[in-house]
């Protein structure tokens, strides 16, 4: 069920990307590790997509709806087993595991276009 409007998944985008990015000073495990720079890679692409996605809050709008919603699904799983995978699980995990698990529930409940009414009248 698709209830979250696209100018609210995009207020969402830029919050959520700035808080995977910041998460390893937030949470401690800003140590240069992989950890680390998998949250801030992972923060500044959904931050850069969400910029150029063909919403209400995209600049360059040039990602459709439905893919922006594809990377942000695949952004939440890598996030989200990002710390089995790339083995840093003893040291820390949860964060990856919320963050990524809200990205792909972001992804899953939001509508896949946007109110072209406001979208016409921003641009």
């Amino acid at each position: 069920m698709r209830f979250v409007s696209t100018r609210t998944h995009g207020m969402i985008d830029y919050v959520a990307g700035i808080v995977i990015a910041a998460s390893p000073w937030i949470f401690g495990f800003a140590d240069g590790g992989s950890a680390q720079w998998i949250a801030v890679v992972v923060g500044l692409v959904l931050l850069a997509s969400s910029l150029m996605t063909d919403y209400e809050l995209g600049v360059v709008r040039v990602i459709p709806m439905p893919v922006h919603l594809g990377l942000d699904l695949v952004a939440g799983l890598l996030l989200a087993v990002s710390p089995w995978l790339f083995g840093f699980s003893g040291y820390v995990w949860l964060p990856h595991l919320i963050l990524g698990a809200f990205e792909i529930m972001a992804s899953l409940i939001t509508r896949t276009t946007p109110d072209t009414s406001t979208l016409t009248s921003q641009a």
